[in-house]
């Protein structure tokens, strides 16, 4: 049977009609499932009996487990979560001084194959839905009231990408803004990307009023092109042009995410390039530090060169934040965990 949650309005409306129910019983449903989180139509105390019975015989609420928890010294916990189908995901909760964010994921796995990333090992991926999107946020939002904290950011940086399974982030990004929702402000939501231009400019044209981030990680077409295959499709001109088109049609600045890898894309020739890169359109520059995985040789950078290379972009007047490693001890980097946990 069909997740009640993956409803077109048109079936909607069948449903209600064929039922003789009236059609503000939809929007109580709605609340339960998508302010309440509720996992059972009989959870839905002010639902008629008549109606809990309906939904039960065409629909389920498919069901997301959270399986696992790591949580690390610096409060960042990994979850892992497991589907109706057995496919898994991961999403982290990530506290810091001032925020609480939700990292989720919109596959259960990856096709891109970046080169440091554990995602791609897992190979086999599927979309998630929007209602299994919004179980994770649902369930880090949880545990961030658990601490006595409140959920402030969700970031779409998880496993899979997102421009790939556009209609189900789209809408979980509308469920958790919308009313029946969790009423969060698109300006607290961040979509990363790894640069697919078909998708950014379908941003621009669907004038979004979240961020935008792009996995760069190089400003040179031959260094990305070993770390990212997805740039042999859409080079760094096109994904140029895509971004210039969404600023345009947007007005908002995008984020680069920029993985510092050592001796392999942390070079003052590459910092140069990068800024070189960045003056077709105005953009803030996250430096990342690397989450090493033990399968790949792959290091972060050191300290100097980190340094190095955010002083150079500091003198070409860029905006420049490093973002430093969460959950060293928990098997943080995207991946790692949900490798340990897939059925062979």
């Amino acid at each position: 049977m069909k997740d009640i949650r993956e409803l077109t309005n048109e079936e909607w409306e069948v449903f209600l009609r064929n039922g003789k129910h009236p059609r503000f019983r939809r929007k109580q449903v709605e609340q339960w499932l998508w302010e309440k989180g509720v996992s059972s139509f009989e959870e839905m105390r002010n639902v008629p009996a008549a109606l809990i019975e309906g939904l039960q015989n065409e629909f389920v609420i498919k069901k997301t487990v959270l399986e696992d928890t790591q949580e690390a010294v610096d409060g960042t916990i990994k979850a892992v979560f497991r589907f109706h189908d057995d496919k898994i995901a991961e999403g982290v909760y990530i506290p810091s001084s001032n925020r609480v964010t939700a990292c989720v994921s919109s596959q259960t796995g990856c096709s891109l194959n970046c080169a440091f990333c554990a995602t791609g090992r897992l190979h086999k991926n599927r979309n998630l839905t929007a209602g299994e999107i919004y179980d994770q946020v649902y369930r880090i939002k949880k545990m961030a009231e658990e601490k006595g904290n409140g959920l402030t950011n969700i970031v779409y940086m998880g496993m899979g990408e997102p421009l790939l399974n556009y209609d189900n982030v789209l809408e979980s990004i509308n469920r958790v803004t919308g009313k029946p929702g969790l009423e969060m402000s698109p300006s607290r939501i961040t979509l990363s990307t790894a640069g697919i231009v078909p998708g950014i400019k379908r941003l621009a044209d669907d004038e979004v009023r979240f961020n935008l981030a792009i996995s760069l990680h190089s400003a040179k077409d031959k260094t990305r092109d070993t770390l990212m295959p997805i740039n042999k499709k859409y080079n760094l001109k096109e994904l140029s042009d895509a971004i210039k088109y969404f600023y345009k049609k947007t007005g908002e600045r995008i984020t680069f995410e920029y993985l510092m890898l050592n001796n392999v894309n942390d070079s003052v020739e590459e910092a140069e390039s990068l800024a070189d890169y960045c003056k077709a359109f105005p953009v803030k520059i996250n430096l990342i530090e690397y989450n090493p995985v033990p399968e790949f040789d792959f290091l972060p950078s050191t300290a100097e060169r980190l340094k190095r290379f955010e002083t150079h972009l500091l003198n070409k007047n860029m905006i420049v934040n490093i973002r430093r490693s969460r959950g060293k001890e928990i098997a943080a980097a995207c991946g790692q965990l949900a490798n340990r946990h897939t059925k062979k």
